[in-house]
């Protein structure tokens, strides 16, 4: 068994890893790169043959992890997307959504080509492609055993990430050898997150792919972070601004409503307007809706109460264009939840454009923020933004509420495979920056582990019990542009936006 890791690998974003067992190729994952990891290593192509592939095993809906499906079957593959049913339903509203975020981003970069003189370009793909690729989705319940071809099984159990996110529980047979039980993260859940159920335990495992993501922090925890929320609200609305919560429309938006639905229930919360703006988070609510058995105990009895756990007086999601623009004349006392949750693109770009320079508004920020996003700018500090071509100063309050996030901590990540009976022989990491991967690496090794962080195109053996590393010493980008210009010759003649066009291809 082989196991070579093509995203996600030593970077957050673009989660891909290929698994070559009994003479095939199955990837786990196929992400889109975002912020800082899209800029540094492309969502165009592969580095392998699509038409190679064949099946993918999808860990959840989020789209840097399934963001780049209908790409692969666009350049060739026709294979099985294997993932729950919960993950193919969310993937069906998401991956068209992704599309259509590609074909407009595509209309605008292609009307400033044809202003430069230059050829247009194609989206990465299409909705329309998006919907195709869906007719590869074959969706499974929870702690079923799946016999996907000879030698190798697999099942899908509850990572408490995301609806429908899972533990990927895989069997490897090969030949004579003994069966080796691989087991692959995805992303795993915080604990006590609204909603849903905290991420199933594992008992066993030879070898576990782990994701890193808040390996080196913890999250506050419990009733607290809520308070919190409220706290600010309260605050905001005294001061005369509007409360502005960038949010992943598909699981946090729903989690964040659902918290918010136990304030108002309660009473902390009176009389409050909260628009969630983002027509993908009301296409995936009511998907949401439909898998009450995803929900964990709490939620459940809400139900059986006969109350909607996501759903209060005040609550309204808006659909047009035209309802979206009409909040930003609302100058005090909204909660306008909106997408996308890192602020790289779609109507939370206009809240912010307009509130984010008022000292009596308050921006709150409930997900992870990737390295080189919008996002990540303003929690570092940014005293100014860019937003449509405008510089807006950042005078609102900006707070982060890290419990609410869908991945778990240091202490999480380091429980659940602590909580292991069999301990694994490896323990390959992913899915984290630099930082945060070392000092989980030295966390898990001083318990007893044998602990490993995977570089993009690293290969693992597991006969010979190696990484063979491909990685190799990083290029600056002056000496990328040096080398370009030597191979070009004479460059008196060119032309100044093909040369510039070449320029900013060579430090991709």
């Amino acid at each position: 068994m082989k196991l070579e890791f093509y995203g996600a690998a030593s970077c957050v974003t673009g989660s891909c890893h290929i698994l070559k067992v009994n003479g095939k190729n199955v990837l786990l994952d196929c992400g889109m790169y975002q912020g800082k990891d899209e800029d540094e290593r492309g969502n165009e192509g592969f580095t392998f043959n699509p038409k190679e592939i064949d099946y993918v095993i999808l860990s959840h809906a989020h789209i840097d992890h399934s963001g780049r499906i209908p790409l692969l079957y666009k350049k060739g593959f026709k294979g099985q997307v294997i993932c729950t049913e919960g993950t193919k339903d969310l993937c069906s509203v998401m991956l068209p959504d992704s599309g259509h975020i590609q074909e407009k981003d595509v209309e605008w970069k292609n009307r400033r080509r044809l202003r430069q003189g230059l050829e247009p370009i194609e989206p990465l793909y299409t909705a329309k492609m998006a919907e195709l690729s869906m007719y590869l989705f074959v969706g499974y319940p929870y702690d079923q055993e799946i016999d996907l071809f000879d030698g190798f099984r697999l099942k899908f159990r509850d990572a408490g990430h995301l609806l429908g996110s899972s533990i990927i529980e895989m069997f490897v047979k090969e030949a004579d050898k003994d069966e080796i039980k691989l087991v692959y993260t995805g992303d795993l859940g915080n604990t006590h997150i609204p909603l849903i159920k905290d991420p199933t335990p594992v008992d066993a495992a030879d070898i576990v792919i782990m994701e890193t993501t808040y390996g080196d922090r913890l999250h506050e925890k419990g009733p607290a972070i809520m308070d919190d929320l409220v706290t600010i609200i309260k605050d905001t609305f005294a001061k005369g601004g509007n409360v502005i919560i960038p949010s992943f429309a598909v699981g946090r938006a729903q989690e964040v409503l659902y918290a918010l639905n136990r304030d108002v229930e309660s009473h902390k919360l009176k009389d409050i307007r909260v628009f969630v703006d983002s027509p993908l988070a009301s296409q995936s609510t009511k998907i949401f809706e439909k898998y009450i058995d995803y929900y964990d105990e709490d939620a459940k009895k809400i139900i059986e109460d006969g109350d909607d756990p996501i759903e209060f007086p005040g609550l309204e999601f808006t659909q047009s264009p035209e309802d979206s623009a009409a909040l930003n004349k609302i100058e005090k006392n909204a909660i306008i939840i909106s997408a996308s949750g890192m602020c790289e693109a779609g109507r939370i770009r206009h809240h912010l454009k307009h509130n984010l320079w008022r000292k009596e508004c308050s921006i709150v920020f409930v997900g992870y923020q990737a390295e080189g996003t919008l996002g990540r700018a303003i929690l570092n500090g940014a005293k100014k933004v860019k937003l449509f071509g405008e510089e807006i100063a950042v005078n609102a309050k900006i707070y982060n509420l890290p419990g609410l996030s869908g991945h778990a901590d240091r202490n999480g990540l380091n429980n659940w495979l602590m909580n292991m009976k069999k301990k694994p022989k490896e323990v390959l990491l992913v899915h984290g920056d630099e930082k945060s991967q070392v000092s989980f690496k030295e966390l898990i090794e001083s318990e007893g582990f044998n602990a490993r962080i995977m570089h993009l195109g690293d290969k693992f053996d597991s006969d010979k019990g190696i990484v063979l590393s491909t990685k190799a010493p990083k290029t600056s980008k002056k000496e990328k542009i040096m080398d370009l210009l030597s191979s070009m010759g004479e460059i008196e003649n060119l032309d100044t936006e093909v040369l510039l066009e070449k320029i900013k291809e060579a430090i991709k």
